[in-house]
């Protein structure tokens, strides 16, 4: 999926800076009969596709490409990156700023759209596992779905589950989603989960039942949001869990 992602950016970057020069130059048969401020509307279009599309680098490529082209082709003298006129400097100056300015709203909204899909599908997820664990599925069952969706969750390399406590004070994921390390907190936004192992423990009316082991892959970022998401998977496990609490 990282893959993926790449190539899609560097496609988008690529784009960024041979559109606007192809469509300056289309432009240049009609620029002395197309006023200057129309030919920096269809540029500003071309932003706008390219940042909507693309993702903010490639938008600001977009503009500065669009900006340079525009001032060499459509503006006197021709191709040369000077201005001699001053309305064509303001105009390039204005395609530049709106081009940032656009970029950015996109950008903006774009990452809003991501953070609502991830929401749902979060919310999707906690209440998959609630209703397995609801419906009487065996323990084992459910404890295997929990132990699938943490690893993709959280991005790890390996996952198991272990019934009862560890005999020392391992690093773990606390209730509230937050890591301590050393008794500080882990930032683990930045960079990624701290391993080999790390417990996220299962319980039940207070009691520990057991844990997940949870071996991270270096160097990815987990967000909160997403470790919290992890406490409350557990927390289904708790639930599914909770007839054997005599026997624990």
């Amino acid at each position: 999926m990282d893959g993926i992602r790449r190539h899609r950016h560097a496609l988008a970057n690529l784009l960024a800076l041979v559109l606007p020069l192809g469509v300056a130059a289309v432009l240049v048969p009609f620029r002395s009969s197309f006023a200057n401020t129309a030919s920096a509307l269809v540029l500003v279009a071309l932003i706008v596709a390219v940042a909507v599309i693309g993702h903010r680098t490639a938008g600001f490529l977009a503009t500065v490409s669009a900006t340079l082209w525009f001032d060499f082709f459509l503006t006197r003298p021709y191709e040369r990156l000077a201005i001699t006129h001053r309305p064509d400097i303001e105009t390039a100056i204005s395609l530049f700023v709106v081009g940032i300015v656009v970029t950015e709203l996109a950008a903006r909204n774009r990452l809003h759209h991501d953070a609502a899909v991830a929401e749902s599908d979060y919310v999707g997820l906690i209440a998959s596992v609630s209703e397995l664990a609801a419906s009487g599925t065996p323990a084992l069952d459910v404890i295997e779905r929990a132990r699938t969706e943490l690893i993709a969750l959280l991005d790890l390399r390996a996952c198991r589950y272990e019934p009862g406590l560890p005999e020392r004070s391992r690093l773990r994921i606390e209730h509230n989603g937050q890591v301590l390390l050393g008794g500080k907190l882990w930032g683990v936004h930045e960079m990624g989960l701290p391993g080999p192992e790390l417990d996220l423990l299962v319980q039940a009316r207070g009691q520990s039942l057991g844990r997940f082991v949870l071996n991270p892959t270096p160097g990815l970022p987990v967000s909160l949001q997403r470790r919290v998401v992890a406490v409350a998977i557990a927390d289904q496990v708790g639930s599914a869990l909770r007839p054997y609490l005599r026997s624990v």
